[in-house]
């Protein structure tokens, strides 16, 4: 997959949704109730399923913007400093009096697992954009998550008004009818939501079920298991890159975060799958949650190694 050179224009991908604070502890093994236990390594990050993604799509060398809800906490000020330093552009952010963002706390053990204790933000849920239009007026892509959708759906209804691919991660269980179906392009759950909002275990059923219900690419990523997705209504498979495994908080995100940005250069569905899974397959071999996503070389030098 080539990459943007001086004569290209790096596209623009707007990532919208939830912003959260990070706090990662490296440990051993997870502590036992009532323990002590000493840390390695501790890191303070940007979270959260859009504002990840747009990390990664800066680093793998397209023009990001973040826009969602965040407060005037003290945790939203620290967030949306580490952004900037990112290269991410959060001019989109919409800040609400009184309201605060959520903050984690992440302990990541020797097998690259994690537990995670989260303190949900407040006062942020109805949150709406005051001007949606102007958020996507000069975009190629729109990627978005589920966490905030009286935020995200305006500006899924703009983008899809001006033609904007919109690619919609499903983190968050919902229903079929879910509105926020109707306006994305690209459709791709989390395995642990598709298996909340379908009713089943098996994968490859749920994504025939849901079929129905949307209209458009329609995919499920499963940690180190092949992603799902159906073309013309047969269920396929692409296997994913087998690392070992470090840390694998942000591993989701760097997906979607390659697969919308390749989506936007023109690569079609499959190329960008790849591309995603490859940066997914490398964030997950250094600790620092989306801090750790690669570089746009690194995951060229991956596909590089193993051709389809």
């Amino acid at each position: 997959m080539p990459s943007p050179d001086s004569t290209t224009r790096a596209p623009v991908v707007l990532c919208a949704g939830i912003a959260v604070e990070d706090f990662l502890f490296k440990v051993d093994t997870f502590p036992a109730p009532g323990t002590k236990m000493r840390a390695s390594d501790l890191v303070a990050t940007t979270g959260g399923c859009a504002a990840n993604a747009a990390v990664a799509v800066a680093r793998l060398g397209g023009r990001a913007r973040f826009s969602g809800p965040v407060g005037t906490d003290d945790a939203s000020r620290r967030f949306l400093d580490a952004l900037a330093k990112t290269g991410v552009d959060p001019s989109g952010v919409f800040c609400v009096e009184g309201g605060s963002i959520s903050v984690s706390g992440i302990f990541i053990d020797r097998d690259g697992e994690k537990m995670v204790a989260t303190l949900h933000g407040r006062g942020l849920d109805g949150a709406a954009p005051p001007d949606a239009a102007a958020l996507v007026a000069d975009i190629d892509m729109l990627l978005v998550d589920n966490r905030f959708p009286a935020f995200v759906a305006p500006i899924c209804r703009a983008a899809a008004a001006r033609g904007i691919p919109v690619v919609l991660d499903v983190d968050k269980a919902t229903r079929l009818d879910d509105p926020l179906f109707a306006t994305a392009s690209h459709l791709i759950f989390s395995s642990e939501a598709l298996t909340a909002t379908a009713g089943t275990a098996d994968l490859g059923a749920a994504l025939l079920g849901i079929a129905a219900s949307v209209r458009g690419f329609l995919a499920v990523t499963n940690g180190p298991d092949d992603v799902l997705w159906l073309e013309r209504g047969a269920l396929k498979r692409l296997p994913v890159f087998s690392v070992e495994a470090v840390d694998t908080l942000g591993a989701g995100d760097s997906f979607h975060g390659g697969f919308a940005l390749a989506l936007a250069e023109g690569r079609d569905e499959v190329a960008a799958m790849r591309f995603g899974a490859a940066a997914a397959a490398l964030k997950c071999t250094r600790f620092g949650g989306i801090s750790g996503t690669p570089g746009r070389e690194e995951v060229e030098a991956l596909l590089g190694r193993n051709r389809a």
